[in-house]
């Protein structure tokens, strides 16, 4: 038996009893059923917006979908920072149907609706087509018994589902991919029919759909069923290719062609940020325009990571990324093919870390790890194991002069100098015998190496 939460109980009984009908619906009764947490409640009702909004005077109403939005604010305490701190919105929509969807997005005219079974009817998935009302379940295209198949199955015949919104194709696989569910043949076979009406959705609507499926639980097992369905040429056409570029050969300890790998890679990555799961994805898309085969066999890549780059700036202006994730991905795909060598000296590390920089590294050694995973290596590295003990050591040594334990004003007072020049040259000096480990980083050995250079700055 499932029961809905009180809050959510509250909504229903209070439309009831103002004499409407109400169900929970969508997402919030699937998930429900599926014994898993859910937030964002949704509910329907034959009640129109302007009469919700006179039962919840906590209420708000500034769309053309016939969607109330009501704050669920938290019980107040003596711990709450304020009396209205909101919780949660919970959005009541009024019963309707849709006509016309000349943008494969968005319907051209809403019609409010007079029955339940006519609202469900214009839902996308059977899964989502469930309503509750805290008492009666309410199943007409039998979404339970998909959810116990796991099963994916749109509401009625795919084609027009698809027609009518093609998000709806990249959803699918994002249900799949979050549930672990398999998509029905049907609904696969139009996906594939109708792939290319992807075209006709926004980079930021594709975007958000594609960066939600890299961060499921099967995320690589979600990009192949892209690939199968043919969404994933209009999404990231350079995975597509990169399936026909093999790896293997001697001297080369890969398993798998480039695509295969990069999906693999991401599988293993144990990230979950989703700029990152997408640098992991397509770190090595460079491959397939960098291969050749040396005359003893041995295939080479000179240089992909350069050209791997230059693809994820363009996988970052297509998907519309913001300029910080643009900056986080070139820089995870620029510098993922660095040396974990036992012999390198700190300096290096130290040019290592600057150029990924220290709030990267967490991320860019799950993307090495992932890398690694995918490539058929080890499950642990003694050397990877090593490095990052030594990262860690290295980031407590200066990297800048404004980490050196004297400053500009300690310069002047000894040299009895006013700004100039010859601060930025002894600092500099310092910093570079501090960096070489010559010299520690303590203000009393700083002080006295400042007046050995004293006489020959001064001169």
């Amino acid at each position: 038996m499932i029961i809905l939460p009180k809050s959510a109980q509250t909504i229903i009984d209070t439309l009831k009893k103002a004499g409407f009908e109400a169900y929970a619906v969508g997402g919030s009764v699937r998930d429900l059923l599926l014994g898993k947490e859910t937030k964002g409640w949704d509910f329907t009702s034959n009640a129109v917006p302007e009469k919700i909004l006179e039962l919840f005077p906590d209420s708000f109403y500034d769309n053309q979908f016939g969607t109330v939005g009501i704050k669920i604010r938290k019980q107040f305490t003596a711990d709450s920072l304020q009396k209205d701190e909101i919780e949660d919105i919970y959005e009541i929509t009024t019963y309707r149907s849709e006509e016309g969807y000349k943008d494969h997005r968005h319907p051209d005219k809403i019609v409010w609706g007079k029955t339940l079974l006519e609202d469900l009817s214009r839902r996308d998935f059977t899964i989502n087509a469930i309503a509750f009302d805290g008492k009666t379940l309410v199943d007409p295209y039998h979404g339970q018994d998909d959810l116990k198949a796991n099963l994916i199955r749109t509401v009625g015949d795919a084609n027009e589902r698809f027609a009518e919104d093609a998000l709806r194709m990249m959803r699918a696989v994002r249900f799949a991919a979050r549930f672990g569910f398999t998509i029905e043949e049907k609904t696969a076979q139009a996906i594939a029919n109708n792939a290319a009406l992807l075209t006709e959705i926004s980079a930021e609507r594709i975007r958000d759909e594609f960066l939600k499926i890299l961060v499921s639980e099967h995320a690589a097992d979600a990009v192949l069923v892209l690939k199968n369905v043919n969404l994933l040429h209009y999404i990231l056409p350079e995975l597509e290719v990169a399936f026909a570029t093999p790896q293997k050969s001697p001297k080369r300890h890969h398993m798998y062609d480039v695509g295969t790998h990069s999906v693999m890679a991401l599988k293993y990555c144990p990230s979950s940020d989703p700029i990152v799961r997408l640098a992991t994805l397509i770190h090595d898309l460079g491959k397939p325009k960098t291969y050749r085969v040396l005359p003893d066999g041995v295939i080479t890549f000179y240089n992909h990571e350069v050209v791997s780059t230059k693809i994820a700036r363009d996988v970052a202006r297509r998907l519309r990324l913001s300029n910080k994730q643009f900056d986080l991905l070139t820089t995870l795909v620029r510098w993922h093919q660095f040396s974990v060598d036992e012999r390198q000296t700190d300096a290096a590390l130290r040019r290592f870390i600057k150029r990924v920089g220290k709030e990267n590294l967490e991320h860019i050694l799950a993307l090495r790890i992932g890398d690694r995973l995918g490539g058929g290596a080890t499950e642990t590295s003694w050397r990877l194991e090593l490095y990052k003990k030594r990262l860690e050591e290295v980031q407590l040594q200066p990297f800048s002069v404004s980490d050196l334990q004297v400053n500009g004003y300690d310069v002047m007072k000894l040299y009895e100098v006013k700004p100039g020049p010859i601060i930025g040259n002894v600092l500099d000096a310092l910093f570079a015998e501090v960096e070489k480990g010559v010299l520690p980083n303590e203000r009393e050995a700083l002080l006295s190496k400042m007046n050995e250079l004293k006489s020959e700055l001064t001169k």
